[in-house]
């Protein structure tokens, strides 16, 4: 008798969100929601450290005013992190000023949205930064055998 090895399982990616307002966060998950990607929420910038730590999300739509570590803190934390280095990051915030901007790409953002945002928009800008993330991994890591 001989066993056909399972299909392998691809590995979903996921995104999360971190902002301190809840309706903001409603609104955001509303915009983005699909089945090819797992959605994370976080309220302030702790709890999302605490998560990027825990689940090491593909792509972080990050707030730059929030409780606790700040939307760059995070950044920063994410850009030293070596086993961070695939995860893509997108401030999604009031800060709108040209100083705001430079400081957040300076500090390793790879995009920077300002509120308020297009719900039309934002689906694309994410895919793009998932399709970013998926060319920055290793070869084959984005298909794991099945047991």
């Amino acid at each position: 008798m001989t066993f056909r090895a399972a299909p392998p399982e691809v590995i979903n990616a996921t995104v999360l969100i971190a902002d301190d307002e809840p309706s903001m966060r409603l609104l955001v998950r509303a915009t983005i929601e699909s089945d090819q990607y797992q959605v994370l929420e976080a309220s302030d910038g702790d709890e999302a450290w605490a998560m990027i730590k825990e689940y090491i999300p593909s792509v972080v739509l990050l707030d730059v005013q929030m409780p606790g570590r700040t939307g760059l803190e995070v950044l920063a934390m994410i850009r030293s992190e070596p086993s961070l280095a695939a995860t893509r990051v997108i401030m999604l915030t009031a800060k709108a000023l040209k100083a705001d901007v430079e400081l957040g790409m300076t500090a390793g953002a790879d995009l920077y949205l300002t509120k308020p945002f297009s719900p039309l928009d934002l689906p694309t800008r994410v895919d793009d930064a998932l399709g970013r993330w998926r060319s920055a991994l290793p070869a084959g890591s984005l298909v794991r055998p099945t047991a």
